[in-house]
Formats: structure tokens, sequence, C-alpha cells
């Protein structure tokens, strides 16, 4: 049975299997609520949490503080639940509930059961076959060029500056396959990259320099949005230590 774990700061696990509800807040005199949350800033009934099978769901009872609950894994991933939202849904396998009070903030870790997916289908016997939109090779001296342009981003989402090609070389320099790297190269591989792999639309009327950062940031954008790059390619760049 896929089984959504509730654990609270300062309480035993909490099991709810699919359809199962469990109401949180404050608690009033003759009216419990399945996990206590201390503070005033608080609401009596502050919302519930309802198990889906491989996801599961949160509501926002209070009429004026806005929840927040953040992916553990991600890297400041995190998804706003409006004041008065109903069944709002949860990507996320580990998170954490946070509700401001007065002093600071309570919540909760939710961990949901492990996400499904279908398995690769073939496209049959006929026909034409289907193209990868985005066939990328982590093996290219290109990926680890877009890697580095997506590393401050896929640490911290929130970060908005992106590497230039002096940061990007200084970066990857470490890696043996790197080290006669240049500006000049890392430019052409953003330009590979932002014209035969992604296939990104030009921009026209700017000057070279415009140019190059309009690629960078459209590369980064896209890559981020579509998972081209994720978390787990980071271990392909070297240790940040080394390079302090």
């Amino acid at each position: 049975m896929n089984t959504v774990i509730i654990e609270p700061a300062d309480a035993d696990l909490i099991r709810l299997g699919p359809g199962d509800v469990l109401s949180f807040g404050r608690g009033a005199p003759g009216a419990p609520v399945g996990l206590e949350l201390a503070g005033a800033g608080v609401s009596r009934r502050a919302g519930e949490v309802v198990a889906v099978d491989d996801h599961w769901r949160i509501s926002n009872y209070s009429g004026t503080t806005t929840y927040v609950v953040e992916n553990l894994e991600g890297a400041g991933e995190h998804v706003k639940v409006a004041p008065g939202r109903i069944g709002a849904p949860i990507p996320f396998e580990i998170s954490r509930v946070v509700l401001p009070v007065a002093d600071g903030f309570v919540g909760f870790t939710v961990y949901a059961p492990q996400h499904s997916y279908v398995e690769p289908a073939g496209d049959g016997e006929s026909g034409d076959r289907t193209v990868v939109p985005f066939a990328l090779d982590p093996g290219a001296k290109y990926f680890l060029v877009l890697l580095a342009l997506c590393e401050p981003r896929l640490r911290d989402a929130s970060a908005v500056a992106i590497p230039n090609a002096g940061e990007v070389v200084a970066r990857l320099r470490p890696l043996p396959s790197c080290a006669d790297l240049t500006r000049s190269a890392v430019n052409y591989h953003i330009d590979y990259l932002a014209t035969a792999k992604l296939r990104l639309r030009q921009r026209e009327g700017t000057d070279d320099a415009a140019r190059m950062d309009w690629k960078r940031e459209a590369l980064v954008s896209l890559a981020l949005r579509y998972d081209l790059v994720r978390d787990e390619h980071l271990r392909m760049l070297p240790s940040r230590r080394a390079a302090e």
C-alpha cells in the first residue's frame, strides 16, 4: 500500500493510506486535530493533509496566512499554498510544511511514496521512429559547459547570476578533460548548444556580447525547465573545495 508518512517535530510518526485525512492546527477544547502545532499564529484548524496514492494534497483553512511546502531534496524549490486553498497537490517526495508564527515558524515533514513512472514503450515495428526532442550526451564537453552554466540555479533556485565564459573555464579547468579549455571554446560550445542541440530561436539586433548573454540565459532556462541537467549531474563537476 502507498503510505504517506507525517513526521511531527516532537511526536511519533503518523501514517496515512490512500484516502486518509489528517487535520492539523492549534486545536481547541472539544475540537481536536490530528496533529497539534503550537503557536498563537496557527489557526485552531489550520488545514489538512490528504494521502492520494503516490502523492498528497494539502488544504489551507487560514483566512490570512500563506503556507509554504519546501522540497527537501531540491535547491530552494517550494510550493506556496494560499489562504483558503483546498487540495493543493504536492509533487515532492520529501517535503517540509512551514507555517509562520509570531516568533518564527512551525511545521512538519511529509514523506510521500516513491513516485510511479511508466515503463518506456517502443514505437512498434513499422512507421517513423519517434525523435528525441533534446538529444544531449552527458559525456560530451558541451554538456559540462551547460552543467556549469546551470550549477548556480541547480544549487539555489533563487540565484540570478549566470556564469560567464571566463567563470565556466575556471570552474571546469580542474577536470583533466577540460585542462586546455578556453573562453573561445566555451563560447563555441554555447553556440553549438543554442543552434544545433537545443535549437534556440536567434535573437536579432544585438551585438556579440549581448547575444552571448541572451544565449546563456535561454540555455539555462530551457535546460532546467525540461530537466536536461539535474542535481545528480552535479557530481560530474570538480569539487568546489578544491577550487577555493
